[in-house]
């Protein structure tokens, strides 16, 4: 037996991020315009940046409380006030070690090994691995797509229902196809979990990313007191934190115990420096995240326009989140596709193989740079797409 075939089944059928293949074989490239991750090409702003370097030079750097430090707790609470319109205590949120530790502990949460929880297909393929990891079973149900179109099928979320079923991931707006969940949608699917007695994972990590003005519709728009929901979220997209690995959890205060542990046994909390610069995004960062979502906007609109005008890529203008999901006439492998892109183009694109079901045809472009590097893409692209 080798070495690795001594590991744990889950560790040793963890799949390779089929994004994370394409960064890797491409990464350094001189004249690279990077368009493959979901992160924009700002650095974390100097405001949030000093809150850290002061609470680090202050010497914050002892063990912290493991639900997060008062601080931020109450800083999300404002921040809910300010732009989802509800009142919630420090007692319903969590600093977690990223988003993706934020998922990681609501699946534990939520789950047992052998447990099944459905989510909407293309996905960001982390969610899935995560509950595969966990030893739970993810069941992929496919959103529908037709004319460029993203629309979610109720009917196929109450089929993939089974005794095994503990829960419902739900991400809206949706990277990467960008779909965005009505508050009719929002309400539906809040009633199938009510019906069958299911956990909702909401993430809403784009909610502020909505194209028509404002935010895009929550699950905090409909909800009760007593639904079964947690929120996931994360500093990575709105405050171009990408790096910092700080996430939070919105929860019902009645799992606060449950929550705490779970962090205590994984990172036993965030370091309280880097909460501090959470603290800093949340109370003086709208105007920079506004700045972000404005120029996303027009990035969008240059990037889409210009692909949508070959006449040879099936897309709309998303609804929401950061990404342009392209169909582009001729390719059936997206992953020997984004290679052969990047090779000729300087491209980065993500393979929509990486996303699951209902992607394999799809390329992703993460739109959240300068809106002049999109142009020089769109326009390296297009040349592409005319050229095949």
């Amino acid at each position: 037996m080798s070495i690795v075939n001594s590991l744990s089944p889950r560790a040793i059928t963890a799949p390779e991020s089929g994004i994370v293949e394409v960064v890797n074989y491409a990464r350094g490239r001189e004249g690279l315009l990077p368009l493959w991750v979901g992160e924009g090409d700002l650095p974390t702003p100097d405001f949030i940046s000093k809150a850290a370097m002061d609470a680090l030079a202050a010497g914050e750097t002892f063990y912290t409380w493991q639900r997060g430090i008062p601080e931020l707790r109450q800083a999300l609470s404002d921040y809910y006030g300010r732009h989802f319109g509800v009142t919630l205590s420090p007692e319903h949120f969590y600093i977690t070690g990223s988003g993706m530790q934020a998922i990681q502990i609501a699946v534990q949460a939520m789950t047992s090994p052998g447990d099944e929880i459905a989510y909407l297909t293309p996905a960001w393929p982390n969610i899935a691995a995560a509950l595969e990891i966990a030893g739970a079973r993810s069941v992929g149900v496919e959103l529908q797509f037709e004319g460029g179109k993203w629309a979610v099928d109720l009917d196929r979320i109450e089929a993939a229902i089974t005794p095994k079923t503990k829960g419902l991931f739900v991400n809206t707006p949706s990277n990467p196809t960008g779909w965005t969940a009505t508050k009719q949608d929002l309400a539906q699917i809040l009633e199938i979990a009510r019906k069958h007695g299911l956990w909702i994972m909401a993430d809403e990590i784009y909610a502020r990313y909505f194209y028509a003005g404002g935010r895009a519709p929550s699950f905090f728009d409909v909800m009760e007191p007593g639904d079964k929901i947690f929120f996931v979220n994360s500093f990575s997209k709105n405050w171009s934190m990408t790096g910092w690995r700080v996430g939070w959890i919105v929860g019902p205060p009645e799992t606060g115990q449950v929550l705490e542990n779970l962090i205590q046994y994984s990172t036993s909390g965030v370091a309280q420096f880097m909460q501090k610069g959470a603290v800093a995004a949340l109370n003086h960062g709208d105007d920079f995240v506004a700045a972000n979502i404005s120029k996303a906007a027009e990035a969008r609109d240059i990037l889409c326009d210009a692909l949508i005008a070959t006449n040879r890529v099936e897309t709309l203008k998303p609804d929401g989140a950061l990404y342009a999901f392209l169909k582009i006439d001729g390719i059936t492998d997206s992953r020997k596709a984004a290679i052969d892109i990047v090779d000729k183009t300087g491209v980065g694109l993500a393979p929509g193989a990486a996303f699951g079901a209902g992607g394999e045809l799809f390329l992703r472009a993460c739109f959240l740079r300068d809106p002049a590097q999109v142009r020089t893409a769109a326009e390296r692209l297009c040349d592409y797409i005319m050229s095949r």
